[in-house]
């Protein structure tokens, strides 16, 4: 049996591996990134699902929709490094776009956090901070729980 897992695992990895180094390209710092993007996905999920939940604005459709959002998001770095390929520029489009995602995805993820009332856990001249950096975030994050909620109801 362990055989057998082994051969499976190494047949994944010689699908997988090269798969994920034609679209990212090659390197530590691709691969931490990537980590990084995919660590604050699953972040910013984690906390929208509470923050919804919190304000009965949770929609399963909305939820789904959210995985292929997340998909996309994770292909744009991928098509940016097949621009660089195209334009031998050293990771400059990768970089660009991992970097500007990383920064969004991180800013949904703190707005969801205060929306989830998870800002207790910060000192208060952080929390007023962080609450300034993501204000119109939450904003467009309340504007469209309430959306939902509105569409929710109307469907009840």
């Amino acid at each position: 049996m362990e055989n057998v897992q082994r051969l499976i695992a190494s047949f994944v990895g010689a699908i997988f591996v090269p798969l994920f180094e034609f679209l990212y390209g090659e390197g530590e710092v691709v691969m931490y990134t990537m980590t990084a993007l995919f660590f604050f996905l699953v972040m910013d999920w984690i906390s929208g699902v509470r923050a919804s939940k919190k304000d009965k604005s949770y929609g399963s459709s909305y939820g789904i929709d959210g995985l292929f959002r997340s998909f996309f998001l994770l292909l744009l770095p991928a098509g940016g490094h097949l621009l660089d390929m195209i334009f031998g520029a050293p990771g400059v489009v990768f970089g660009l776009l991992a970097a500007g995602l990383l920064y969004h995805i991180i800013q949904s993820m703190t707005a969801n956090a205060i929306r989830a009332g998870w800002g207790q856990w910060f000192p208060d001249w952080l929390l007023t901070k962080l609450t300034e950096w993501v204000r119109s975030e939450i904003e467009a994050k309340l504007a469209r729980a309430e959306e939902r909620k509105m569409k929710k109801e109307g469907e009840a």
